[in-house]
């Protein structure tokens, strides 16, 4: 999946995906994309843990960038969210968050999304809803 167009609209102004340290990637699959997030001072708790919030808002995400990507046009937007946090990473360390499409329908799009530190292991995995809107012309 290509996500440039997307990475151009995310960069263009500040958002959450910016102020988190989000960056996201294009995959060879249609309905696979990525994202990767170091953990620092912008994402982790004041343990020096990735905080289980930006877990859940970079799963939203690169979700999101997913179903934009494939719906270009339409304002695509996270109606359900739900993970489970099965290990803690440390500042310093990068996480990737591996998305797949398991549902596309006209107006809902269901993501698997798991989380990895830059050994594999597994951190998060997260199930993503997304609602597509369509876009009204205006006249």
């Amino acid at each position: 999946m290509n996500v440039e167009k997307i990475n151009q609209i995310i960069n263009s102004k500040p958002n959450l995906s910016t102020a988190l340290g989000m960056e996201f990637l294009s995959t060879p699959e249609d309905n696979t994309c990525m994202a990767r997030m170091k953990v620092d001072e912008r994402n982790r708790q004041p343990f020096g843990f990735l905080s289980g919030g930006a877990s859940l808002a970079l799963a939203e995400n690169v979700a999101g960038v997913g179903s934009s990507s494939l719906c270009p046009g339409c304002a695509c937007v996270g109606i359900e969210v739900s993970g489970s946090h099965v290990q803690a990473v440390g500042e310093g360390d990068t996480v990737t968050a591996f998305a797949r499409l398991e549902h596309r329908g006209k107006t809902l799009h269901v993501w698997q999304v798991d989380i990895k530190n830059t050994a594999g292991e597994l951190i998060s995995t997260v199930r993503v809803t997304n609602y597509i809107i369509k876009q009204r012309k205006r006249s």
